[in-house]
């Protein structure tokens, strides 16, 4: 039997990509000459990766004893030509697998053909299953095909593609070369499926709500704008399915969610696309403390579902979604991460106004303790959150869509859960008094008006809607991207979004 031989040549001089592309387009006008250069006939019957566990383990005497058939189709990653004999690596969706070619099973006219094929084409492999002397399971081709002409060369195969901003702009070519870029986006899909499956089994509807807005709401966030020709109005990208989600509770569909794509038109950093996918959920007849015993569950379970464990690493730095979530108000957090502000301090305007003195930050006069605190533990100790934090009591000002707390309307139940530094979620308890939830609209206007892009506008129709009745209910949206990236170790949002927002490319 076959004897693979891994020796590596000497690197060859790099060619000219255009001259590559140029002997590409030869090669393929040659095979449009003897027929459709592109079949569409070949019908895959295995995957390498089922036959890698089917067959792995089994010794060289047994493969040769059961003969067991392959068919297999995938791009060529490696080409290994030596005389009468060959050897190919192909890559499908589930891994890789070696193919043997030569004269003697393959045919003489199959393996010149061959011989002159290019990394990057598609092959369709049809043969036995075996052991090579070295111990790699192969398919000792019977029959071998051409089904697609890759016309352009692949990255330069001892290096891959490492230039992360052709990554982000040739992902279609960061796939096939980066096996981890490929797992990153296949843990992205188990988690989306693990997160519908814990809401479904909780009795929870999956709907669809618009991304074309009249009226942009449900977040405070600069919109993208576009035009309706035939209904000759302007419209808003989706910022936020809230104010449609919790239009279906009024409806009495009571456990919602959406996992949605909203657009901000804002910055872009590592953790900010100008398009994103949340998660938003609603449920009736429960509160802000339900929420959080909720998010928790949702973390613990998904966790074990998509890495079996609740232990993850993050960028280095350890992380357990096993253990009970810190729940505290932002003087507690303030105080507990940088002991030099005392708590009973935290509650004086003029203490805080001190303490942000020394920042880059504005204050203005009308800023109460609410939205002061807020500042100041932006600026001190949100980065410092590592370990799953919710911070509650979020002052009124800044949190327009929640109700406010009955012990002390200067704050809302509301939280937002931070963790390695980044917010996850963000939770309350609803506003559903049609009157308050009027005036901080129309608080909102007043500030769009004096020239706040991101503040929200006057949803007279939400109001309506209200006024017909919204039950106590609690809502969530958390961040899909940025669970993303935790779940996958990933410094930049771009690292888990398939093709992330970027410049234009320079001509």
């Amino acid at each position: 039997m076959a004897n693979d031989n891994n020796t590596k040549a000497p690197p060859e001089a790099p060619q000219d990509e255009n001259q590559i592309v140029a002997e590409r387009r030869a090669k393929l006008a040659r095979l449009r000459e003897l027929g459709p250069a592109f079949p569409n006939d070949f019908r895959r019957e295995d995957l390498a990766g089922d036959l890698q566990r089917a067959h792995g383990e089994k010794t060289k005497e047994q493969l040769e004893q059961e003969k067991p058939r392959a068919v297999v189709a995938g791009r060529m990653l490696l080409k290994r030509v030596m005389g009468k004999a060959s050897f190919a690596t192909l890559q499908d969706m589930s891994g890789r697998i070696q193919v043997y070619v030569n004269n003697d099973v393959t045919g003489a006219e199959a393996h010149e053909a061959f011989k002159h094929w290019d990394l990057g084409d598609i092959v369709g492999v049809e043969g036995p299953v075996f052991k090579t002397n070295k111990g790699e399971l192969s398919i000792h081709a019977t029959k071998i095909r051409l089904l697609t002409k890759s016309l352009r060369p692949l990255p330069e195969k001892f290096h891959g593609l490492t230039d992360m901003e052709s990554r982000y702009r040739q992902r279609y070519v960061d796939l096939i070369v980066n096996p981890e870029a490929r797992r990153a986006f296949e843990t992205r899909s188990k988690l989306v499926q693990a997160i519908r499956e814990f809401f479904v089994a909780r009795g929870y509807l999956e709907v669809e709500t618009p991304m074309m807005h009249p009226i942009p709401g449900g977040a405070a966030a600069r919109p993208f704008r576009t035009h309706h020709n035939a209904l000759d109005m302007e419209l808003f990208l989706r910022i936020a399915p809230e104010l449609y989600l919790k239009r279906l509770v009024v409806g009495g569909m009571e456990k919602v969610f959406e996992i949605n794509r909203n657009f901000r038109n804002e910055g872009i950093s590592t953790r900010h696309n100008p398009e994103f996918t949340m998660l938003e959920f609603y449920e009736a007849y429960q509160d802000y403390h339900y929420l959080m015993d909720l998010t928790e569950a949702l973390l613990r379970e998904c966790a074990r579902k998509v890495l079996g464990t609740t232990s993850l690493t993050y960028q280095g730095t350890p992380v357990d979604l096993g253990k009970k979530f810190d729940r505290l108000t932002m003087a507690e957090a303030i105080n507990k991460y940088n002991p030099g502000y005392p708590l009973h301090a935290l509650s004086d305007p003029h203490y805080l106004k001190g303490a942000l003195a020394p920042f880059d930050v504005e204050v203005f006069a009308t800023d109460g303790v609410g939205l002061l605190q807020l500042k100041l533990f932006e600026a001190t100790t949100e980065e410092k959150l590592v370990d799953p934090t919710f911070i509650v009591a979020h002052p009124v000002d800044v949190s327009p869509l929640a109700r406010a707390n009955d012990r002390n309307r200067a704050v809302t139940d509301r939280f937002e859960l931070f963790i390695t530094g980044r917010e996850i979620a963000n939770g309350f308890s609803e506003l559903n008094d049609p009157e308050d939830q009027a005036a901080r609209f129309s608080a909102q206007a007043a500030a769009k008006e004096a020239g706040d892009e991101e503040a929200m506008y006057y949803d007279a129709d939400y109001i309506r809607a209200l006024e017909y009745g919204l039950p106590p209910t609690a809502g969530e949206g958390i961040g899909i991207d940025r669970l993303v990236m935790l779940f996958t170790d990933s410094a930049s949002i771009r690292d888990v979004i398939l093709f992330p927002q970027l410049k234009a490319a320079e001509a």
